[in-house]
């Protein structure tokens, strides 16, 4: 079988934070029967990222606040970008682009195989479709891109029916290629009371949130939650791992409903303190809730919690389902509003059950959602 090369072109990579990079980073480093390079945002930081790695990975400004043809704006961004994957393409001898988002990158892609005759395939993540949706001419563009990829490698059930029901693309065109997780590192470690104390979690229940600081992932509402349920549970810590644009307000809100002593914001933990959190920790929440378009794709660290041997817990919206089995590793909640929340939190962590949770989720993470069968799946896919 001669080895393709492919050319991933993802604004979103690390050092940049996020769930898509993350995955981008874990499956692209893994596939050793391909060629394969990187084009990537050249990010404050990312230079000296890559003197850590040994990926072809060239970085090139692609970020741009306009996706759209009707500002200067976004013209000469997508003229730049078009320019520098063309050159890419005669430079690597590309047979293939792999665009981490619809986009703006699939839409570059799209113009590239006009020109070059280079087939491409997008990754759809849910949230990104959501919100073109709501700009005609994003939408429009959107389909082109749709119409002329290979195919669409959707992160969940969930997004592959978003593409259906909002008109892009059929169904059979999607392949659902959830993302996966690193078991050797994502792996249960027994009790560690340093650690806990000094996170202030000694003698505490705590209930942990990992992810951007933003409206959807919901650590607002679980913050106005938690007085109501500490009325059920005094010894209840919540604790947030993250940084984003909300970071302000939800300090503001600790303050404001006097819970300094009850609640807890990480910004500045590095990847081995992070897994040291959800090792930790009591029960992993992500009270995630719809906003506007913008929804929960798939939900990574549920599945990052689970490996580690802790019970999930998850809003109902999006593809936060998909990562669990409801009622054997995890629980689906209406996290909507602050009152709802509070209600249905204090059931499941009422019930008996939720005990065997953590058990029952590392075997479903060690089964499914392991990064081994995850490249295994990928490999096949990209070979065809």
């Amino acid at each position: 079988m001669n080895s393709k090369k492919i050319l991933l072109l993802t604004e979103n990579f690390p050092p940049i934070e996020g769930g898509s990079g993350r995955w981008f980073w874990e499956l692209y480093t893994r596939l050793t029967e391909h060629h394969v390079t990187i084009l990537t945002h050249d990010i404050d930081g990312g230079r000296q990222f890559d003197n850590g790695h040994d990926l072809n990975l060239i970085r090139f400004p692609m970020s741009c606040p306009e996706w759209g043809f009707k500002s200067i704006k976004g013209l000469k961004f997508y003229w730049s970008l078009f320019r520098k994957v063309k050159s890419l393409i005669k430079s690597h001898n590309i047979d293939e682009i792999h665009c981490g988002r619809v986009i703006p990158e699939g839409v570059v892609a799209w113009l590239v195989k006009k020109v070059t005759g280079v087939p491409f395939v997008c990754f759809v993540h849910g949230e990104d479709v959501e919100t073109a949706a709501t700009s005609r001419e994003q939408s429009l563009m959107v389909k082109h891109v749709c119409k002329n990829s290979e195919y669409l490698i959707c992160n969940s059930e969930n997004s592959a029916n978003l593409v259906e029901s909002l008109g892009f693309a059929a169904r059979d065109k999607c392949v659902v290629l959830n993302p996966g997780v690193d078991t050797q590192k994502f792996r249960p470690a027994p009790p560690d009371a340093d650690f806990r104390e000094n996170l202030g979690w000694d003698d505490k229940i705590v209930l942990l949130t990992v992810g951007r600081l933003q409206k959807r992932k919901g650590q607002d509402y679980l913050i106005q939650a938690l007085p109501k349920l500490l009325n059920t549970f005094p010894n209840l810590h919540y604790a947030i791992v993250g940084r984003g644009e909300c970071e302000d307000l939800l300090r503001a809100l600790v303050v404001e409903y006097d819970l300094i002593d009850h609640v807890s914001i990480h910004t500045d933990l590095d990847d081995e303190q992070l897994i040291k959190c959800y090792q930790q920790c009591d029960v992993f929440i992500l009270p995630n809730r719809t906003i506007g378009n913008d929804i929960e794709g798939f939900g990574m660290v549920l599945v990052e919690a689970q490996a580690c041997g802790k019970p999930v817990v998850a809003g109902d919206s999006g593809g936060t389902r998909e990562t669990m089995e409801v009622g054997v590793t995890g629980e689906i909640i209406d996290c909507s509003s602050p009152d709802r929340l509070a209600t249905q939190l204090t059931r499941v962590l009422d019930n008996d059950a939720l005990n065997s949770f953590g058990a029952s989720g590392l075997n479903h993470v060690n089964a499914t959602l392991d990064w081994k069968a995850h490249v295994i799946k990928a490999q096949q896919l990209f070979s065809k």
